[in-house]
């Protein structure tokens, strides 16, 4: 397989894990509001969010995601992706002062470093992209 293949393989391979997550969170705001709600209250200490209004970041998310994983406006879907996880990565920072409670936390870093990956290289990411 030629060099150029390979790159836009892997990177369409960080693409789609990346939406895996990604999609995860957005529908947790749709179908587990309760949950969602905690995690604005404890993470980003925003309280008293009613149902409708996680609805409308859910399908926000959505709208993002789904740009994303089709390479729709990659300069824009890709950066709103890296800034979004940023912005969890980085409000989880008391997560990692008790690393050994929190392991998972630490996943955060490797799919950030695909998320910069993917920013930096979106021009080479060419399957299965409507861009």
């Amino acid at each position: 397989m030629e060099q150029t293949k390979r790159i836009s393989l892997s990177l369409l391979c960080l693409r789609l894990s990346i939406f895996l997550v990604m999609l995860v969170w957005a529908l947790d705001k749709i179908v587990n509001p309760d949950h969602a709600r905690a995690v604005f209250e404890n993470f980003y200490f925003v309280a008293g969010l009613n149902n409708s209004i996680l609805l409308l970041i859910g399908l926000g998310q959505l709208l993002v995601i789904l740009s994303f994983v089709i390479g729709f406006q990659k300069r824009w879907s890709y950066f709103l992706m890296l800034l979004l996880h940023s912005s969890s990565t980085v409000i989880s920072f008391k997560q990692y002062l008790d690393p050994f409670n929190n392991l998972l936390f630490f996943a955060a870093f490797p799919m950030l470093a695909a998320c910069f990956t993917l920013f930096l290289l979106r021009d080479y990411d060419t399957l299965w992209t409507v861009d």
